[in-house]
């Protein structure tokens, strides 16, 4: 169990801290308290269990943000056993520190990843820009996706991003078009496109690395064209309405899921990502494995086809 406990975690608290203090006990060689040690992670994991069996939309939204969860740069090195080689430049502006990328090898096949960085300090949280990227990370994942188009090679795409950063720079430098071009160009790749949802999934600054022909969402993540906050902060002109906001946004995995706007739900551990990183590397190893082996088998024609297909039946629409 992680030490950073959330606000609807707080029934835990008092349990763990009752457990430390039996187990500090034992350490002393005093008294026996083998059965209470035993008692209360019985009741540590029931509470578990029941936290987390009916999450609220706010609530996952939380658990994604969590500070201790795992960054892109931690699944991709668990999952190809530190087997991976960065590509740095978009060949224009300059290295977006907040957008990663390059080959890695998972189950004896070369695999393009690129992902949406976050920090886990202060310091790093400002070197990669709170994983918000500006243009030039946009462009540099697009010069990744065509060069593992041009090796015939798959590409996975991890999105964890508050959103594209929103900054005068970043639009003088034409953040919309960086996006939408890779709209464009994701659509129409002809190898495997397979994209993950690992935490926040914001606007078009999760969507910039999401069209593919898998997207997948991990369970305590979310998915939206706006945070509930700024929702809260446009339709009540203060954030007190964020958990309202978030309900009504439909983001979570299951909603995304029975809207169709996604192919399918990771399951995460009980108390999420972040409480069993190693368990949670595999699990989407796994699904990684699993959607590449269907993939494979298709024609990159047959690929296209459904791909664009797939995001064309999304929504509704009236041709004028």
């Amino acid at each position: 169990m992680s030490n950073a406990l959330l606000d609807f975690e707080k029934p835990l608290e008092e349990l763990q801290d009752q457990l430390t203090k039996a187990k500090q006990i034992q350490e002393k060689g005093k008294v026996n308290v083998d059965s209470v040690i035993k008692d209360l992670e019985s009741k540590i994991e029931k509470t578990r269990k029941d936290l987390y069996s009916n999450l609220s939309a706010w609530q996952r939204v939380q658990l994604s943000r969590h500070p201790e969860r795992p960054y892109s740069l931690d699944y991709i090195n668990a999952i190809t056993d530190g087997h991976f080689t960065e590509l740095f430049g978009d060949r224009q502006v300059k290295d977006d520190k907040a957008m990663i990328g390059g080959f890695g090898e998972i189950n004896g096949q070369t695999v393009m990843f690129v992902g949406q960085q976050k920090g886990n300090n202060t310091k790093m949280r400002q070197y990669r820009n709170f994983g918000m990227p500006n243009p030039e990370g946009y462009r540099k994942a697009l010069r990744l996706f065509k060069l593992a188009e041009k090796f015939n090679k798959p590409i996975v795409t991890l999105i964890d991003t508050p959103g594209a950063y929103p900054g005068l720079e970043a639009e003088e430098r034409g953040q919309g078009e960086a996006i939408a071009r890779n709209l464009y160009e994701m659509s129409i790749l002809k190898v495997p496109v397979i994209c993950i949802i690992i935490g926040e999934g914001a606007s078009g600054g999760a969507l910039g690395i999401g069209i593919g022909d898998r997207v997948l969402m991990l369970e305590n993540t979310w998915y939206s064209v706006i945070s509930p906050e700024s929702c809260s902060s446009i339709l009540w002109r203060n954030w007190d309405n964020k958990e309202r906001a978030a309900d009504a946004l439909k983001l979570t995995a299951i909603d995304m899921n029975k809207l169709k706007l996604i192919d399918g739900i990771v399951q995460e551990p009980v108390g999420g990502a972040h409480s069993n990183p190693g368990g949670m590397f595999d699990t989407v190893k796994a699904e990684i494995i699993k959607h590449l082996g269907v993939l494979n088998g298709l024609s990159p024609e047959e690929r296209v086809k459904r791909r664009i297909d797939k995001f064309c039946s999304m929504g509704v629409y009236k041709e004028g």
